[in-house]
């Protein structure tokens, strides 16, 4: 078994029953997220630990296998884990500071009909500290600091609540890394039941909803999962996020040219949103051939826009990052599994 497979709790059960000091597992905790390659660097921790450490566990990391430079910073990562599943991070700079998307599937069962991550559907979760070294891995690899993070790469992260959880609480932990849930982004398709579970869990941390239509009949189109979560339940669950958390919910509405793009639908969205402490994110497609779809234009998009400021709804266009490179989400895996 892995040594970063097991929980904070459980890896102080075992260093105790190898009759250590419980405190000892904090030590490991910091070489884990500084990026120790093996027990070996752990240098203070006695030979003698490091070597029963070493006999009893493995200790693999997470690979950059590829990374595509855009010229405007964005930089996106292929990481390769030790079963040989992949999965993909993205690491985007922002005038308040520098963000990673990462996954937490590999592949993803979703099957919103414009995304590539869910071509080939899901292949397996992703576990806390695979996300964890998405991050260490990356972060390195950029040779920045990265003080956001977005749970918005492969996969539907309330899917995998357990590892996501445990993953979350890990980097936020002082002992480590210490990145602030008010920092954390999680994007969810929109699985009511974990709603009431995130809010109780972790209230600080930013909850976007990917909607990506105005209508219950247009989101069933691109979205199964709206079949099962129709928009006369998302949209109260998103009230009540809200209100509990005192956070604003995010809205991804991503734009496609002659599904969802027209002033009615823009109209249809401000009417279902209205009263709802709520921000919508405009994403023009990244387009993926698979899906036949299109991307509206920027000026649609900025059209689109303004029909929902002057209806009193927040809203920005998403600035247009890593067009010179696989950008949407699933992309670089598909050509490289």
């Amino acid at each position: 078994m892995d040594f970063k497979d097991l929980t904070r709790e459980d890896r102080k059960a075992a260093l105790v029953r190898m009759g250590e000091k419980s405190f000892r597992e904090k030590q490991t905790f910091r070489w884990i997220c500084s990026g120790a390659e093996s027990f070996s660097e752990m240098t203070d921790l006695s030979a003698s630990l490091r070597e029963r450490l070493a006999q009893s566990y493995s200790f693999e990391r997470a690979k950059v296998e590829l990374s595509q430079h855009s010229k405007d910073g964005t930089v996106k990562f292929l990481l390769s884990f030790p079963d040989g599943v992949k999965a993909e991070a993205v690491f985007m700079e922002y005038e308040y500071g520098n963000s990673l998307c990462i996954s937490t599937q590999a592949g993803c069962n979703m099957g919103c009909v414009f995304c590539a991550s869910g071509i080939g559907g899901k292949i397996r979760d992703l576990r806390a500290w695979e996300m964890l070294d998405e991050y260490i891995c990356c972060s390195k690899a950029a040779g920045k600091p990265i003080n956001h993070i977005v749970l918005m790469g492969m996969g539907e992260p309330l899917d995998n609540y357990g590892e996501v959880s445990e993953f979350l609480r890990q980097i936020h932990s002082p002992d480590g890394l210490n990145l602030s849930y008010r920092n954390i982004t999680l994007s969810t398709c929109g699985l009511v039941p974990k709603f009431e579970r995130l809010e109780e869990d972790f209230p600080q941390v930013n909850l976007a909803v990917s909607l990506h239509a105005s209508s219950q009949k247009k989101r069933e189109k691109i979205m199964p999962v709206a079949k099962v979560y129709p928009l006369d339940v998302l949209i109260p669950a998103c009230r009540r996020h809200a209100e509990r958390t005192g956070r604003r919910v995010t809205f991804e509405y991503t734009l496609i040219k002659g599904e969802n793009d027209t002033p009615e639908d823009a109209e249809e969205l401000a009417a279902l949103l209205r009263g709802l402490n709520c921000h919508v994110n405009l994403i023009p497609l990244n387009t993926v051939t698979e899906s036949g779809f299109s991307s509206s234009s920027r000026a649609q998009a900025y059209a689109f826009a303004e029909k929902l400021a002057e209806k009193g709804i927040q809203c920005t266009v998403r600035r247009q990052l890593g067009a010179d490179i696989d950008a949407a989400c699933g992309q670089l895996r598909k050509k490289h599994t």
